[in-house]
């Protein structure tokens, strides 16, 4: 009777601590010779899904001594480093950028949602679009609305919007 009292910690009817809970797997340290939970991922090779697991420690010293250039040549890391700093362009999205086939005005959908934004007719001039890009900008600012994020949103659609015509019309 008193081993029974110690597998239920004086409470009969829980029954014994854990028993209804199954071992959870544990990973261990990749690293040679480490007896460590291996929780903390990383990368076997640029560009590789298949990951190293490490401790904490030795995660830490991994990612001190890691390289991603390691095997390429300066001229292959030129021209890696090169080719992302211009794809930094797409990683931005603009709402405005491409807005498939034009209509019968020569715009895109996206350039008529452009003119909606700023509030002007598709056949206003660019100074039309400038002075009424001023004014909405002035509106929506967030210096003029600050904690307001729907007017931080607003300003952001209206400076897209703005600079999608100021391409779009060449001005």
């Amino acid at each position: 009777m008193a081993n029974d009292y110690i597998k239920s910690f004086g409470f009969p009817r829980w029954g014994e601590y854990g028993r209804d809970k199954e071992a959870e797997p544990v990973r261990m340290c990749d690293y040679a010779g480490c007896s460590e939970k291996g929780s903390h991922p990383a990368p076997k090779s640029p560009s590789s899904p298949e990951r190293w697991y490490f401790c904490r420690e030795h995660a830490a010293e991994y990612n001190r001594n890691w390289n991603f250039f390691q095997g390429m040549s300066d001229e292959e890391a030129r021209r890696y480093m090169h080719e992302d700093a211009s794809s930094d362009a797409f990683s931005q999205a603009n709402p405005f950028e491409w807005g498939g086939a034009v209509d019968e005005d020569g715009f895109t959908s996206a350039e008529a949602r452009a003119f909606d934004t700023l509030e002007v007719d598709s056949d206003a001039g660019p100074e039309m679009i400038k002075k009424q890009y001023r004014k909405l900008a002035k509106v929506w600012h967030p210096d003029a609305n600050p904690g307001d994020p729907e007017a931080a949103e607003r300003f952001h659609a209206v400076q897209t919007a703005y600079e999608t015509l100021r391409r779009k019309l060449d001005f």
